[in-house]
């Protein structure tokens, strides 16, 4: 017959730490992966129209923002309250618009050139009247795809 211990201490094993660096890595990757990053700060207020019939942009890499809304309030007292345009994280005026076009271009590879888009997202209570001066300045430097940027309306049956 074998014999038994009783009273013998028993060592609890080593806790293996060779997969470790594996499931590091897979939620690093995951979390990469997952994560978006926001693009741009916006500094004025945004809510763009409602529409039925849109039509989701393919090659979002190729696409530029123009935003245009009434500035927040904490930037009111220094830009007052009418609609401005922001380009990127800064406010804007018309004749930069040429500028802005032309540095997006040069980020870009040639042939992805006439690929790009301007999307305009624009506060729905803004006039068309700047809207329409960024359209003449998009068109003075051969900007010609133009997208409005809007939010799916839910139909009620």
């Amino acid at each position: 017959m074998g014999k038994f211990r009783d009273g013998g201490k028993k060592e609890v094993p080593a806790i293996s730490t060779s997969s470790l660096p594996d499931v590091v890595y897979m939620l690093l990757f995951f979390f990469m992966v997952s994560t978006t990053m926001k693009e741009v700060d916006l500094k004025v207020s945004m809510n763009v129209p409602m529409a039925s019939e849109i039509k989701k942009l393919e090659k979002k890499s190729l696409v530029s923002y123009i935003y245009i809304g009434k500035p927040k309030e904490k930037f009111q007292k220094a830009y007052g309250s009418e609609p401005r345009i922001q380009l990127n994280d800064a406010f804007a005026d018309v004749k930069d618009i040429a500028d802005y076009i032309e540095s997006e271009r040069q980020q870009k590879d040639e042939k992805e050139i006439p690929l790009m888009t301007t999307s305009l997202k624009v506060d729905e209570d803004t006039k068309m009247g700047i809207v329409s001066d960024v359209k003449q300045e998009l068109r003075k430097v051969s900007a010609l795809k133009i997208n409005y940027s809007t939010k799916k309306k839910v139909r009620n049956n």
